[in-house]
């Protein structure tokens, strides 16, 4: 199979530890894609999220966002696909978010929206190795509900940092009636997308964009937010550091986020 595509996770895949790119990751990232095969971010992040890594990946010119929400093409800037909550159940979520204490962070098509008070104390939620990023990047507002209401149909995914599993378990019961798509990411995370939203059913609207066949694409990814696209994948990769659940969906499994796995993948099927 000549592989057309290649979408990679990104934190705990193409990421190492300390959330940055190895030389030799890019290295092989940059060489595929001047050779014609497209390599696209499939990522819970959004787009203000990616800012770090514009360099490193200025020759990539697709991208399947916010867990599928969005779908964007760097190169035009602008959107191929918007899936937007409904603003009435996110302010349900900001509710169940409240209940819980829980750090509640909002995504939009540009924009990252959390309350400064849990910003400075992301440690509380087990996030503290991401605070340089939102401390810079995200948009500060006290009334998350407030800038709902004045942005109306903007919000693309919901988090809920919780601050204990128990807290998590609890508001995953309560989103769970609402049909909604729920993933976990970290810890004690809720990513909350509407209903049937996912990076694979992104995967599937690039696919059709760019008139690729979705068995000439490989996926690789680490967690449970990468089930379905690693489900629709012509190839499923989990990475080494990926969980027994992932690494069980998988056609292969590469080596860990730390010691170049993504290039492995490269190196072995493309």
């Amino acid at each position: 199979m000549k592989y057309k595509l290649l979408a990679v996770d990104m934190d705990g895949t193409v990421l190492n530890s300390q959330k940055k790119i190895s030389p030799r990751t890019k290295s092989s990232i940059d060489n595929l894609l001047k050779r014609g095969v497209q390599v696209v971010v499939s990522t819970g992040r959004g787009y203000a999220e990616l800012n770090d890594y514009r360099e490193i990946f200025k020759l990539m010119n697709y991208g399947v966002l916010i867990s599928g929400g969005l779908v964007y093409d760097f190169f035009s800037d602008k959107p191929i696909k918007i899936h937007a909550l409904d603003d009435e159940t996110i302010l349900r979520l900001i509710d169940f978010g409240t209940t819980e204490r829980a750090m509640i962070h909002l995504l939009t098509l540009k924009n990252s929206i959390a309350r400064e008070v849990d910003i400075q104390h992301m440690s509380d939620f087990g996030m503290e190795i991401y605070f340089d990023m939102f401390n810079r990047i995200c948009v500060r507002t006290d009334d998350l509900k407030q800038y709902v209401r004045e942005n109306p149909g903007d919000v693309i995914k919901v988090n809920l940092y919780h601050r204990d599993k128990n807290s998590r378990d609890k508001n995953f019961e309560r989103i769970n009636r609402l049909g909604l798509t729920m993933n976990f990411a970290e810890a004690n995370n809720l990513e909350v997308s509407p209903a049937n939203v996912s990076k694979g059913t992104g995967l599937v609207e690039l696919c059709d964009f760019l008139n690729v066949d979705i068995s000439e694409t490989v996926a690789v990814g680490d967690a449970p937010n990468d089930t379905e696209i690693l489900q629709a994948a012509g190839l499923a990769v989990a990475m080494g550091n990926a969980s027994d659940e992932i690494k069980n969906l998988a056609d292969f499994v590469t080596l860990d986020n730390d010691n170049d796995g993504v290039a492995a993948v490269i190196e072995k099927f493309f």
